[in-house]
Parts: C-alpha cells; structure tokens; sequence
C-alpha cells in the first residue's frame, strides 16, 4: 500500500455515467480526493505518476454482496484477505454479509467487522446487519443500534426471510433509518433438498431441482411488502426470467424496489453441472439460457440496477462432497470485471459505461456509501483497468483463500491494473 499526497493519473479514459464523462485526460488526487480531471493537467512536484494511456479510469467498483467469512470461518476468508481480493478485483469497497459465527446481528459484532475492515488497508469493507437475531427469522435484531455502529443494510442473506409479517415490520422499521432491507427471495418449501435448477438437466442428473417459482414467489411477495409500507427493498442475486418481470412490474409502479444480479448469473447456464460439477453449485442455482438472456437484458434497461458478486469462499475438502451435500457458492471478487466485459460489453449486451453504472456508481447510490463518482471533491475511491487485455483463469494465483470458481483455466477479457482508496493505492498491477 502506498501513500503520496498528489497522485496524478495520466492520459486515460476518464468514464464516469454519474458526470456523464467519457474522454481521455488526466486525473489529479490530492489528500484523498479527486482533485481535477480532464484535459492535460500538470504534473504537481513529488507526485507520484501513473500513466493510465490505454487504460479506463472509472470510479471505484463497489460489491453490496459478499462474504468475508469472519469470524467464525477464517480458514477459509478473512476480511483482510476478502479486503485485498476485492481490492485486486477493481473493487474500492465491499458490504459483508451476515451470516458469520457468531452472525452480525448487533453493535458489538457490526463494529468487529468494522475495526478488521480498516485494519486491513485494502478495499473498504462496510458491514451488513442481520435482520432477525441469529438469523432464525424470529425476532428482529437492533437494527438502530447497528445502523449507529456503522451498519449500512440489513440482510438474512443465505436465508429467506420466510415470515412475512417480520418482512413486513424489517422495511418499516429500516425505512426509519434510510437504509435498504436486502432479502435472499427463496420459498423454502419449494425449494427443500433441491440441488440445481429444475428441468431437463436436474431430472437427467438425477438431481432434485429447485424451480424458478420458488424466487419469484419470494419475488412478489417482498414487492408488494415493499407497496405496503414504502421501505426500500433490494432484492439479491436475481436469476429468472419471471422474476425480472416481477422486478420491472413494481418498478412501472413507483414500488422501492431494487435489485441485483450477479456475474455467474449472467454468464453460465444449468448446463454447467453437467458432470456433477460442485464449483457450478449456488444458490440461487444457475439457469436456462433463457433465464440468462432475460436477466442480461434487465441489466441493459436497469431493471437489475447493481452487478454484485455474491463471493461466497469455501474449503476445497467441501466442494470435493457428493453435489448434493457440497456447499453453494463460488468466489467472485476477481473474476467479476472480467466475467461482466467477456459475457457483456464484448457481445454488445451492454456499453462500458453501463458496465461502470451497475458496479460503481449505482451500488454508491442506492446504499448511501461514499464513492460512485469521479467528481471533484469526493473520495479518491478509483479504478484503473484495461477492457481489452485477455488472461487465464488461475485460482492458485488469487488473492482470496478461495478456489471454487467454475471459471478456471478459460481465458476472459478485462483486467485491474490500478486501485485507490483514498488516494491510496491499495492494488497496483502495473508495477
């Protein structure tokens, strides 16, 4: 990690939606924050250059899903490592989900994760609370007191919030607080032992599937909650055809909704099990291409107004397990760049600066976080990388404990030369 006062970013392609700005030109930071940008600046004494030419110079990505794992879990993360990841993903800042041991569901645990996020000096990591104590979808946990420590969402994510009367109450009760109640949207009884997406692929596997149906009943019912009492839902990793229209129903309605998508989600098919492949195990599962068609297009419209990550690390010994027993999840923070720019932009679904839209500057937006723009004045939370760069997926060399990621050993396009947070350069592939 390195520390100047002035940090001059030169001659690369300044794209930032928030200020409408796409063109080559310098940056200057300056004690944290963006100081100038566009056109030719000069270069201030002792400031430290970087030269950005052919390189795009965007506002920093921002994860609002993953999971660090700490505590509970430190074999396989920690938030310094889960930190350092994201930074060397692109990303500046990442929200941590609850579903630790113990689970983050007061101010005690909320300001643990806190202190262990600015004392590993990457990305910055902002921690979710969880909605009901112990996430067992009872009673709801302190949310005043979390948002006070520095909670900047609740969530049960990795469970469903199955009552509806307490979904009801968490999106009153969070809109007090201005923050966003973010629900993993599975129906549970729908959903039990299944393993995959239900069809063709899960009946021929002789897999037990778990049909659409299940997401996009949780789906309406958190819209329509979200009707009733005005609070901001979000909706996480969105993966159905049915439930993007859900999602685009409550939106032509004025209803709080958002959602997310996440880069697997956009990119692979049901058709990766096939040989009981346990990296291509998650939940919610992976799809139809149809489902992938429609969720890509959602991104496009924004629809789906946030790409997210859902990095979910685990031991290699248990993704090893018979498919069925292996756990769900794969990691995410430094393939998601470059998952998002093969599968998106370089097919034509998407520009680059929709690209920078849903991984920066919307998931700022919508969360109330610092960042998401290159505006002079703010955090010099900054991401420098190259779009048209190809390299090989190697697990082995990431900076994640993790290593269950259905990506490995295919070749991708886009790649992280540069992140600053803060003005600090936390990740640097460009030596």
């Amino acid at each position: 990690m390195t520390q100047h006062r002035d940090v001059i970013l030169k001659g690369g392609r300044l794209l930032d939606p928030s200020l409408g700005l796409d063109g080559v030109g310098d940056l200057l930071v300056r004690d944290g924050k963006v100081e100038a940008l566009g056109g030719l600046i000069g270069t201030p004494d002792g400031a430290l250059v970087v030269e950005c030419g052919g390189q795009v110079v965007s506002p920093g990505f921002i994860d609002v899903h993953c999971h660090l794992r700490e505590p509970g879990r430190e074999d396989v993360e920690t938030i310094l490592t889960g930190a350092r990841a994201a930074a060397a993903g692109g990303f500046t800042a990442v929200c941590a989900m609850p579903n630790t041991d113990p689970v983050t569901d007061n101010q005690a645990a909320v300001g643990f994760v806190l202190k262990q996020g600015r004392a590993a000096g990457a990305a910055r990591v902002y921690p979710i609370g969880a909605i009901s104590i112990g996430q067992k979808g009872g009673q709801l946990a302190e949310f005043g007191e979390m948002v006070g420590a520095g909670a900047v969402a609740v969530s049960d994510d990795g469970k469903p919030v199955v009552s509806a009367q307490l979904m009801r109450t968490a999106l009153e009760y969070a809109r007090t607080f201005g923050i966003p109640v973010a629900d993993h949207c599975e129906e549970p009884t729908l959903a039990a032992g299944g393993a995959m997406n239900e069809g063709y692929v899960s009946a021929r596997l002789g897999l037990k599937g778990i049909p659409a149906e299940a997401e996009e009943i949780m789906a309406i019912r958190d819209i329509l909650l979200a009707r009733l009492t005005g609070g901001h839902v979000h909706l996480c990793h969105m993966s159905t055809k049915g439930s993007v229209e859900l999602i685009r129903w409550g939106k032509e309605r004025g209803i709080p909704v958002t959602a997310e998508a996440c880069p697997h989600h956009l990119s692979l098919t049901e058709a990766e099990v096939e040989g009981y492949n346990t990296n291509a195990k998650m939940n919610p599962p992976l799809r139809s291409a149809a489902d992938v068609e429609a969720v890509q297009q959602a991104v496009k419209d924004g629809t789906i107004d946030v790409i997210a990550t859902d990095h979910a690390p685990h031991h290699n010994d248990e993704k090893q397990r018979e498919f069925s027993d292996a756990p769900n999840g794969i990691i995410g923070l430094e393939t998601a760049l470059a998952v998002n720019v093969t599968w998106l932009v370089k097919s034509g679904i998407i520009s680059l600066g929709t690209l920078v839209e849903r991984m920066a500057c919307a998931p700022a937006r919508l969360f109330g976080l610092p960042g998401g723009s290159l505006r002079r004045g703010t955090a010099a939370d900054i991401t420098v990388f190259d779009p048209e760069v190809a390299w090989m997926v190697d697990p082995k060399s990431f900076l994640t404990k993790g290593r269950n990621t259905p990506y490995a050993g295919r070749m991708l396009h886009g790649r992280v030369a540069c992140t600053l947070v803060d003005g600090r350069i936390v990740y640097n592939r460009m030596g």
